[in-house]
């Protein structure tokens, strides 16, 4: 691309608001530029992407930012009242999700034409004004109803990821059971039920979520979370644990071993051996549990299953 080609894409890229850039605000030429410009994603007609700042970026991360874009691509085209819902909703309010939703999910009162966007979801309904919010200037359904909705929709691990991670963000729980109540015979929503009795916001990670999911279909005793445990180094709280047997469970997912170069990280490491060494010395068991473990949930109930049934020390 000739100098002033690119002196043009990079002056397209400073116009862009949180990278995305709607062909309506741009000359034919300047259409022509980006769609030259391999960097630029094409998001759906007439909406582009600028690659991110800095470089290459995470896998996870960029698949968030691809869809956040695209739910504001579409919010931008958008002719009449709707609200941004499902797992396009829960993006918005930052809930956890196994995976990046590839569609965007509207519900809006005129029902759907027969042909349109693919990668746009329309759902048909009304949205009382209870259950409307506005995140990031961008109308979704209220944080209660987008997890109603996830749970009827997704897979239960999935939906039960979610559904933590939105009590955790505040999700008012008798809005939930509301909710769930008025859809008695729809849908999914045996599904739901399921999913819902068992979401707790204590749950810290999308790792202690599966860990418990797990642990729940294998028929183990339901353990308690966030567990304190008082040592003679300090007080301590564990992801999980049975208090009667004295086990507790960690969920492992490296991401706090990361950050602060490497001498961070083996602060780090040290601190938490000292701290299983306080746990211990204290008289109870820790299992550490891994992304890989959770790829073999019937090898990790076992390990739980074992350690319950093991005889306490002392």
């Amino acid at each position: 691309m000739a100098d002033g080609g690119v002196r043009e894409v990079q002056g397209l890229r400073r116009r862009a608001r949180d990278g995305l850039l709607l062909a309506r605000d741009l000359e034919p030429e300047e259409q022509e530029a980006v769609r030259r410009d391999p960097a630029w994603q094409r998001l759906r007609r007439g909406a582009y992407l600028a690659p991110a700042d800095g470089g290459p970026v995470p896998a996870h991360v960029e698949q968030r930012r691809v869809a956040l874009a695209r739910i504001r691509a579409v919010d931008a085209a958008r002719r009449s009242p709707a609200w941004f819902s499902h797992t396009s909703a829960a993006l918005l309010w930052g809930c956890d999700l196994l995976t990046v939703p590839g569609c965007v999910h509207l519900v809006q009162r005129s029902r759907p034409h027969t042909h349109g966007d693919a990668a746009v979801v329309r759902h048909h309904g009304a949205v009382p004004a209870d259950d409307r919010a506005e995140v990031d200037r961008l109308p979704v359904t209220g944080l209660a109803r987008t997890v109603v909705d996830c749970a009827c929709l997704l897979p239960r691990a999935e939906a039960l990821v979610l559904a933590d991670s939105g009590l955790r963000l505040g999700a008012d729980g008798e809005r939930v059971d509301a909710l769930l109540a008025a859809r008695a015979g729809r849908r999914g929503v045996r599904r739901a039920r399921e999913v819902l009795a068992l979401a707790d916001g204590r749950a810290e990670s999308p790792g202690e979520t599966l860990t418990r999911w797990h642990l729940h279909r294998a028929g183990l005793p339901a353990p308690e979370l966030q567990v304190p445990v008082a040592t003679p180094a300090g007080r301590f709280r564990a992801d999980l644990g049975w208090p009667g047997a004295r086990l507790l469970v960690e969920f492992d997912g490296f991401v706090k071993y990361g950050g602060g170069g490497v001498g961070g990280a083996v602060a780090a490491v040290v601190a938490e051996k000292r701290r299983q060494d306080a746990l211990e010395e204290a008289g109870w068991r820790v299992l550490r549990v891994t992304w890989t473990d959770l790829r073999a949930p019937g090898t990790l109930a076992r390990r739980v299953r074992a350690a319950l049934d093991r005889p306490r020390r002392g």
